[in-house]
């Protein structure tokens, strides 16, 4: 049985328990959100992890990606990289690798992750058939759906599946025309099988396979986003709103069938669009989690683009968006190394905490015990309350104040100090 078809039943699981408790939320309010689809619980019935919500009313899980390229081939750093995710906050995994034995790499990092992971099939479907034929063109349609089942056997939790890449979007895109045209890898895969074999994309035309894959093992569709924008010129143009129109299709067919399922979501836009995008999305596609890719709110700062996603964390989180996959230093420019994906989960991790603390969903608590520790200058719970606090410690640690109480940017002139000695002990008449 899968999450949603238990939930559809009154079944309230182990994992939909799990997730009540961690999110402080009801066990009724879970399982009738599973059982709607407005929350998707990743956990392939093979595995045994911790259960993470993603949806409306829960806090916005973080992705990060690793995965091995053509150029860097090195499996034990792809396994460091997703341990130093997990250790730094990452809430899921995607494994994404194109390079060396895939098999390989992907049950290594199944088998070290207490956290769901996710794949996108057609990049093993796609590679094996480069390798052996010499081109993506020559995939055999029945490649692409026992990779599928493979890697849900493998106990992948979630999987992006290019399924809305079919002959009327990518008309929808031919007549338009854009800058950069496709970005997905996945996409571009798909697109060209589609446009060289004068074929229907068969992960469209034999959706209810897939369909029945997923169901069999509990794994939840990532209705991926091919079409999405890879600049800010095209962003939320109309090929991306043909696409969200079949995607929103094949939520209801999913849904139908007891397959849980989420929506991925544009990668390069302005921050304007941003709230536009995810109503959009949210109505079409009957309310389901929306996965936002970056997002990358400008084109311009390559080598910074965690902190360009950062900021379209911290939008798209307020706007109602649910999952947001992290950005890197190196994004547009290299594999990401292990210090990459440090920093991109923690940038990724404070937008998505900022959008939450702004529409409530996270109360504050944390922010207000912080401001009470400066207050009091207690150096030692503001650490307590920092999201990371060894990275607090070791910054004020690495310019010591010559007192105790204070730090090296005000030393004895602390505005904080000088307001407890002076102002806050004060028997003046003159201001209370």
């Amino acid at each position: 049985m899968t999450q949603i078809s238990d939930a559809k039943k009154g079944i309230l699981t182990d994992e939909m328990k799990h997730v009540a408790e961690i999110e402080g939320v009801s066990q009724d309010f879970i399982l009738k959100s599973v059982a709607q689809g407005t929350i998707v619980i990743p956990s392939n019935v093979h595995r045994d992890i911790e259960a993470a919500g993603i949806g409306a009313g829960l806090r916005t899980k973080v992705n990060a990606t690793v995965g091995t390229s053509t150029d860097i081939v090195d499996f034990d750093e792809e396994v460091h990289k997703a341990q130093i995710a997990i250790d730094h906050g990452a809430d899921c995994l995607m494994e994404l690798s194109i390079g060396g034995d895939l098999d390989v790499i992907r049950r290594r990092v199944l088998d070290m992750s207490p956290l769901p992971v996710g794949s996108v099939p057609v990049y093993q479907a796609a590679i094996e058939s480069i390798r052996r034929d010499g081109s993506v063109v020559y995939m055999d349609e029945d490649d692409l759906f026992n990779t599928i089942e493979k890697q849900a056997k493998d106990g992948i939790d979630f999987m992006a599946v290019h399924s809305s890449i079919n002959i009327e979007t990518l008309t929808r895109l031919k007549r338009q025309g854009r800058v950069t045209g496709l970005v997905s890898r996945g996409g571009s895969f798909m697109s060209g099988w589609i446009v060289e074999n004068e074929k229907e994309n068969p992960l469209y035309a034999n959706f209810d396979y897939v369909l029945e894959i997923a169901k069999e093992h509990d794994v939840v569709l990532s209705l991926a986003n091919g079409m999405r924008a890879g600049s800010i010129a095209d962003s939320t143009d109309r090929a991306q709103i043909q696409e969200l129109i079949i995607l929103g299709e094949l939520i209801d067919r999913s849904r139908e069938a007891g397959v849980q399922c989420m929506i991925e979501g544009p990668g390069h836009i302005p921050i304007n669009e941003i709230p536009t995008n995810v109503m959009i999305q949210k109505k079409m596609c009957s309310n389901a989690p929306f996965y936002m890719l970056g997002p990358i709110v400008c084109d311009v700062a390559p080598g910074y683009d965690h902190i360009v996603s950062a900021i379209g964390a911290a939008s798209s989180a307020k706007a109602g968006a649910d999952f947001i996959c992290y950005v890197t230093p190196a994004e547009h420019l290299a594999l990401p190394n292990p210090d990459d994906v440090r920093e991109g989960v923690i940038a990724t991790k404070i937008g998505a905490y900022a959008g939450d603390l702004a529409t409530g969903q996270i109360d504050g608590s944390q922010d207000l015990a912080m401001a009470e520790a400066r207050k009091r200058l207690d150096w030692e719970a503001q650490y307590a309350c920092a999201m990371f606090p060894e990275a607090a410690r070791a910054k004020r640690d690495q310019r010591p104040p010559e007192e105790e109480d204070t730090c090296t940017m005000c030393g004895n002139y602390c505005a904080v100090k000088i307001v407890n000695e002076w102002l806050d002990q004060s028997d003046s008449d003159l201001i209370k």
